[in-house]
């Protein structure tokens, strides 16, 4: 917000809030010289003192709280909340993370602090699809599904940016636009060879949600090249579908460095100036980078028009006026959230429901919840006390954070004896810390082992959070096993006939096949942020599990097609044919659920499909109730071997018994050409609605409809 004495020195049409945006947008940009408007396309956009532009830097990310800011309450990371299936958590989530990134951003207004960081411009959601488990930065995603990460996405999104007809809360941005999922190493070379059918069935869906139903302000374009074009400065992808098809009337921001990258390393120019030119004549608004500098040089050179910038810069202040930046204070809504909102008691109990809805039961013969009669349990694994591990990457810093460990001393209490040994490293094959672990184990009760990944293990290209100083992560895994030290460590363990519960964290998933078939009990906890003791609540049977996967379980990598192909087939739950360690959309609970009375209603591409679900086990918990479709008819045009087009998360008291009723519109029918064109094809297509998919064995019910 602007002080009084800088707002008048805006132009009177620019400050006058009864004149419509692009009026006063356009004012503003009309006294700019063509150096001023050149500064104001850079995420370190500098002030225009004299027609009271203040300085601004568009840099800020929140996927799980606010991040890399100071305090801020740390949710799981957003493969974990992804883990929840749970639309109105998000939206929570959602809530919470804008009222402390307003509470911050208007605190550092009043200190006159304008840092990176510091902003009202989020570039969140990471939406890009996992197709590989290899990629490092699937943890800041929501899975492997289009439609799971549509729905995840919009409810997000509209949390972050508000319901306010005038202002946005905070502007948020799907990325990275769009076919996007490594190589790390290779990004800023990078061509991702994508068929149409493809490109329309897996990759673009969630982005078409994001524009068409959550009104997202803002798409950051790649940094690779997709079918030869720069995604920054792709004619097809900003210009012929975003813009065109989708009618996206946000902004378009650069990854940071892809505009230089257009020139430097995919050689698409000869020189910045040629780059720029070639990104803003495709849409791209603003750059995280400096490439951007060279346009003056560019419209000198008539690479590119003025008139050209004039249009990104229409687009650019109309975020900022939108989000009030050039309004009085007391006119904007959200100016007034204290910055003690940050952290407060509602918002960290909201955290730790977020981590107990995320944990994926994978197997369990009875272990858990543990039983009330243990008098001693053996807590080992290197994330067991790991705090660091705990945040995964692009996080803020927690106020009050408990590592798993405490988690479970808290949980267990005073009667029963906590002992504690790390054993390992996540990943050095160092044995020295086994004879300890193994000595714990042998007098204990029970041993829970809190193992798995870290950021040291996978991560963004050159990521320097959560790694040691001097070091950077590995980014993309070149492995899915459990790495050989832990595995060890767990075989030692089992030698000593104590029952073991595997915890596993990580921002994708592990194959784990010699745990699968010995150990009595594995848990999925991803990055579970700052609550820690979500954990034990789990454990010690306080909280019901329900996560089911939003990623597909493999049961080695030789399993896996070459990483560095974006052909789909023989990836995901969708396209994958063989068999698989857990299924996508898998997770277990302490109770049973009992499906019966499906019914199905259709009115011709229209489909009301209801069911009747009861809590018949022992426990209260929530239940995930997931609708499939199979088109069982053949066809030229390809259709996923199985595809989510519906979910719901629920509670249920013991006994209790409710209707689902899922919709299904003539879109969740339709196939996609090889051309990459949605057509609803006749023939009959199968509906499986059940808690879990109708993959090896996943319980269902099933019934045909034909679609003439």
């Amino acid at each position: 917000m602007l002080a009084q004495a800088v707002l008048e020195r805006l132009p009177e049409i620019s400050r006058d809030l009864s004149q419509p945006l692009d009026a006063r947008v356009d004012a503003l940009i009309s006294l700019m010289t063509l150096e001023e408007k050149v500064s104001q396309m850079l995420h370190d956009a500098p002030a225009i003192e004299r027609l009271g532009v203040p300085a601004y830097n568009w840099w800020n990310e929140c996927s799980h709280g606010v991040a890399r800011a100071g305090l801020a309450t740390v949710f799981p990371h957003a493969i974990g909340l992804a883990a929840t299936w749970d639309t109105d958590l998000l939206a929570r989530v959602g809530v919470v993370t804008s009222d402390e990134a307003r509470a911050k951003h208007h605190q550092a207004v009043r200190e006159e602090r304008v840092e990176i960081y510091g902003g009202l411009t989020f570039w969140t959601p990471n939406i890009n699809m996992v197709r590989d488990p290899r990629w490092g930065r699937a943890q800041e995603t929501f899975g492997e599904d289009p439609f799971l990460t549509g729905r995840l996405a919009v409810v997000f999104i509209k949390a972050l940016q508000g319901d306010h007809p005038r202002y946005l809360k905070l502007a948020a941005c799907a990325k990275h636009y769009a076919a996007h999922s490594g190589p790390e190493a290779l990004r800023h070379t990078f061509d991702a060879q994508v068929s149409p059918y493809d490109l329309w069935d897996t990759y673009l869906p969630a982005f078409e949600a994001c524009v068409r139903e959550a009104d997202v302000e803002s798409i950051m374009g790649a940094y690779t090249r997709t079918n030869g074009e720069a995604c920054c400065a792709s004619p097809t992808l900003l210009g012929q579908i975003l813009r065109e098809q989708w009618q996206f009337a946000g902004h378009v921001v650069s990854d940071c460095g892809a505009i230089e990258d257009i020139s430097d390393h995919h050689k698409l120019a000869d020189s910045h100036a040629g780059a720029a030119a070639l990104a803003v004549s495709a849409g791209c608004d603003l750059c995280c980078g400096c490439a951007y500098e060279a346009l003056v040089e560019a419209v000198e050179q008539g690479l590119v028009s003025e008139a050209q910038l004039d249009q990104c810069l229409r687009r650019l202040f109309k975020t900022r006026f939108r989000l009030g930046m050039f309004d009085p204070p007391e006119r904007v809504p959200y100016t007034q959230i204290p910055v003690e909102v940050v952290g407060k008691s509602e918002h960290r109990a909201l955290a730790r429901q977020a981590v107990c809805e995320s944990l994926v039961l994978l197997k369990n013969t009875g272990l858990l919840p543990l039983s009330r009669t243990l008098s001693s349990i053996a807590v080992i694994g290197p994330n067991a006390d790991n705090l660091t591990a705990q945040l995964g990457n692009y996080h803020g810093t927690p106020i009050t954070p408990v590592t798993i460990l405490e988690g479970i001393r808290q949980a267990a209490g005073s009667a029963v004896t906590v002992r504690y040994a790390a054993g390992c490293d996540v990943v050095v094959d160092d044995e020295r810390g086994f004879a300890e672990a193994v000595r714990i184990a042998a007098s204990s009760d029970v041993v829970i082992f809190v193992g798995g990944l870290s950021q040291v293990l996978e991560g963004e290209e050159l990521q320097v959070e959560g790694v040691p100083d001097g070091t950077t992560s590995q980014g993309d895994r070149t492995t899915i096993e459990l790495p050989a030290v832990q595995e060890k460590l767990l075989k030692r363990l089992h030698e000593t006939g104590k029952p073991i519960v595997l915890v596993l964290l990580g921002g994708s998933t592990l194959a784990i096949p010699w745990a699968d078939e010995t150990l009595p009990a594995v848990l999925q906890a991803w990055y579970p942020g700052e609550a820690g003791e979500g954990i034990a609540d789990v454990l010690f049977g306080h909280y019901n599990p329900a996560g089911r996967l939003p990623l597909t379980v493999y049961r080695a990598t030789s399993d896996l097609p070459s990483f560095d192909s974006y052909d789909m087939r023989g990836r995901t739950y969708r396209y994958f044919e063989g068999e698989v360690l857990y299924p996508f959309g898998h997770g277990l609970s302490y109770t049973t659920f009992l499906y019966d009375d499906l019914r199905v209603i259709q009115t011709g591409e229209h489909v009301r499909a209801s069911v009747m679900v009861t809590n018949s086990g022992s426990m209260a918990g929530d239940e995930v109730s997931q609708l499939y479709v199979r088109r069982l008819s053949a066809h030229e045009s390809r259709f996923p071997r199985l595809a989510l087009r519906g979910f719901q998360r629920f509670h249920l008291e013991v006994g209790e018994r409710r209707e689902i009723v899922f919709e299904i519109t003539g879109k969740g029918l339709a196939s996609i050409t090889d051309a990459g064109e949605s057509v609803i094809l006749p023939g009959d297509y199968e509906l499986c609605i059940g808690g879990r998919p109708p993959l090896q064995g996943g319980a269902t019910l099933t019934t045909r409809i034909t679609v003439e």
